[in-house]
């Protein structure tokens, strides 16, 4: 009874881990040039960007530069930022590593950032829709996160 359980379990891992492999993300080598052709595809090259589409910053303290783009600096097909709501816009946020190219770890749909130093760390402050700190009005919620390697850490909510 014990080896026909660890049979299944064996068939059943056999079966997941290519769709887990498959869903790891794959290095993107200019994310402002991916970013670009998708939403000039997706605008029916009715598309344009404002200076603040992407910004580079290191935003994980590996002194490699990162780029953070905001959807709200894009126009399409005349409507500015189509994808955002009242909680705010899409920004996609792409770590460069090591290896070369950039992974994209998070998207958030927030009112903006700062980029701050606290405790002698690099940290994100994020302006998002007060829902996210449990309220249902008044202002912003303001979540703190540090950016390790390619994980975001909640360091405070506000």
């Amino acid at each position: 009874m014990k080896s026909l359980l660890i049979v299944i379990l064996n068939l059943i891992a056999l079966v997941i881990m290519p769709v887990v492999a498959q869903a790891q993300q794959s290095l993107v080598q200019d994310p402002v040039a991916f970013e670009k052709e998708h939403f000039t595809k997706r605008c029916e090259g009715q598309a344009s960007f404002g200076d603040g589409f992407a910004t580079e910053r290191d935003i994980n303290n590996d002194t490699l530069t990162d780029i953070v783009v905001n959807e709200g600096e894009l126009t399409c097909k005349g409507e500015k930022g189509p994808d955002c709501t009242d909680e705010g816009c899409p920004y996609n946020f792409y770590i460069h590593v090591a290896e070369g190219g950039y992974i994209l770890v998070a998207t958030a749909r927030i009112y903006g950032y700062d980029f701050i130093q606290r405790f002698g760390n690099m940290v994100l402050v994020m302006k998002m829709h007060p829902h996210f700190c449990d309220r249902t009005e008044g202002d912003p919620c303001e979540i703190t996160v540090r950016v390790r390697g390619v994980k975001f850490v909640t360091v405070a909510k506000k």
